[in-house]
C-alpha cells in the first residue's frame, strides 16, 4: 500500500514499519536527524549538530518508521551540481571535513574495478550522489537499508531522469553496497574523521531500480 506525491513515493505500509520519501525541501524532524547521529556520528565520537549535512534541503530523504514513532534507518541522495565534481563538506561546521570528488565527472576513459566504462562526460551528467545510509543497531539485517536505497534510487530517476549514481562506502559498507548492484573504482582512501572509503557507482534508469 502505498502514496504518491509530486511522483515520488511518500509512504510504504510494510507491517509496522513506514517507509517514507520525500524532496527535495523535505519536512524532516528532530526524530530523522537523532538516528542519523545515533548511526553515524556518535559511534565517531561527534556533537549531534553532525548529523546535518549543509544541503540537506536539496536532497531525497527516505527513512524507515518503527511503529510510526521511531526511525531505524536512514540515506538521502542528491543531484550533483553539473559545476562539481562531487566533492562536498561531511558536516555543516565550519571546519568540516571534505569528501573527494569522484573523479569520473572530470575524466573521460576511466572503468571501474570489474573494467566496466563509465559513460563518456557528455553522458554522464545528471549525477547523484548517496549519502548519510544507515540502520539503528537492534534493527538491522532486517532489509531496511537495501528498502531504503532502492527507494532512493527509484525516487531520484523519477526526480532527474536516467542519472549516474555515485557513493563513498565505508569499507565495511562494501559488500551491501556490491549486492545492491554498486561498483568500486579507484583506490581506497581516508575521509579524515570517518574512516577508509571506497567510492562505488551505478547507472540510475528505469530498468535497474523497477519503475515503469
Amino acid at each position: 500500500m502505498g502514496h504518491y506525491d509530486g511522483g515520488l513515493p511518500r509512504l510504504r505500509f510494510m507491517g509496522s514499519w513506514v517507509l517514507r520519501c520525500e524532496g527535495p525541501t523535505a519536512n524532516l524532524d528532530s526524530t530523522y536527524f537523532d538516528a542519523r547521529f545515533r548511526v553515524l556520528r556518535e559511534p565517531l565520537g561527534f556533537l549531534p549538530s553532525a548529523a546535518r549535512l549543509p544541503d540537506d534541503g536539496d536532497a531525497i530523504h527516505a527513512w524507515i518508521e518503527f511503529e510510526r514513532e521511531c526511525v531505524v534507518a536512514v540515506g538521502r541522495i542528491h543531484k550533483i551540481p553539473t559545476d562539481s565534481f562531487g566533492a562536498c563538506a561531511d558536516t555543516v561546521e565550519e571546519d568540516a571535513t571534505h569528501c573527494p570528488d569522484f573523479s569520473p565527472l572530470a575524466k573521460d576513459g576511466m572503468r571501474d574495478a570489474a573494467g566496466n566504462p563509465f559513460p563518456n562526460l557528455n553522458d554522464i551528467r545528471p549525477a547523484v550522489q548517496i549519502r548519510q545510509m544507515g540502520t539503528l543497531e537492534g534493527h538491522q539485517r532486517q532489509g531496511h537499508a537495501s528498502t531504503v536505497l532502492m527507494a532512493l534510487e527509484s525516487a531520484a530517476v523519477k526526480q532527474w531522469g536516467d542519472c549516474t549514481g555515485f557513493l563513498q562506502a565505508r569499507v565495511a559498507a562494501i559488500p551491501f553496497y556490491e549486492s545492491q548492484g554498486w561498483v568500486c573504482f579507484e583506490g581506497e582512501y581516508i575521509v579524515d574523521g570517518i574512516g577508509l572509503h571506497c567510492s562505488m557507482w551505478k547507472l540510475l534508469n528505469n530498468s535497474q531500480t523497477g519503475g515503469e
